[in-house]
């Protein structure tokens, strides 16, 4: 695609310049303060002591939990670049800055839980075994589809259900749920304290990309209407099976034999529901805004937070 060069506007250089009021902007600020960690620095030597002193079924669980993240945060590490790519056609500047910071935490996510099975785990064998066929059909699959449409489909359904599959789906729901199972193993039980940093500083990235998913849905709401909504209640819909899937899949392993650490089925299957129902109604709260509204609410709730 060429660009019309006399056609083209800077913002930062024009009399809009940057909108530091809108909720992006806040994000990246956020970002710049708090993402700033390094993976390398987690230290994991009283984790390898604990590791050792597990039995091989806890062993298992966490390695199971751990490879579906590891993955998990490689898939959306590789396909984030087309919802980039959509916002900087848009000129949404100020979006495009916080997606920058966005991709980069997604990599050393990757980073992080790499290393645990580097030199906790030293498991240095094809760990896919441990990804169930709804995992599949989500991460290889769901996500990359929905994503890579927006090369060639930038339409607002479109950007909803890529947005819905990536971030309240896969980072709303199903790492929500993923980092309640570490609470129950690790931090209530006080063990390996190098993985439960890690852990803690992936959720706090994390919460992050869900916030600008509940402005970016909510804007494009405001933009064109119940088209929008329309499609986000399908897509969450279709996909909570598939959801629910994974945490069913990942229990079957162990066939009759009951779960490491005393965790439920019915207890995680209860808190994936909850996350999901959570999502879909703070969408819903946003129908009939205007964007004044959204950027209000949105930069409210960040304060709160703060």
């Amino acid at each position: 695609m060429t660009i019309d060069a006399s056609s083209r506007v800077f913002a930062t250089t024009s009399e809009r310049g940057l909108r530091q009021e809108l909720p992006p902007m806040r994000l990246w600020h956020k970002a710049k303060k708090l993402g700033i960690w390094n993976p390398r620095d987690i230290d994991f030597s009283r984790d390898i002591l604990d590791w050792q002193a597990m039995s091989e079924r806890q062993r298992t669980g966490i390695a199971r939990q751990s490879a579906l993240f590891l993955a998990g945060e490689e898939s959306v590490t590789l396909d984030l670049l087309p919802l980039i790519m959509v916002i900087a056609r848009e000129g949404r500047i100020e979006e495009e800055m916080y997606l920058t910071s966005f991709l980069w935490e997604e990599a050393k996510h990757v980073e992080g839980f790499r290393r645990f099975f580097d030199e906790v785990a030293q498991d240095h064998s094809d760990l896919s075994h441990y990804h169930g066929p709804n995992y599949r059909r989500i991460f290889c699959e769901e996500l990359p589809n929905a994503m890579n449409r927006l090369l060639t489909d930038a339409s607002p359904v479109a950007q909803v259900r890529a947005s819905v599959t990536y971030n309240l789906i896969v980072e709303g729901v199903l790492a929500e749920t993923g980092y309640y199972g570490y609470t129950r193993e690790l931090t209530e039980q006080g063990k390996m304290p190098g993985m439960q940093q890690l852990v803690g500083l992936v959720k706090r990235d994390e919460s992050r990309h869900i916030a600008f998913a509940i402005y970016y849905l909510s804007r494009l709401m405001a933009e064109h209407g119940d088209v929008v909504w329309e499609a986000l209640r399908e897509r969450m819909n279709e996909l909570l099976p598939l959801t629910l899937g994974v945490v069913n899949d990942s229990y079957d392993a162990w066939g009759d034999d009951p779960p490491p650490f005393d965790l439920p089925r019915e207890e995680v299957l209860a808190y994936a529901t909850t996350q999901f129902q959570k999502r879909l109604q703070r969408i819903e709260r946003a129908r009939g805004q205007t964007l004044d509204e959204i950027n209000r609410v949105a930069n409210e709730l960040d304060e709160a937070e703060a």
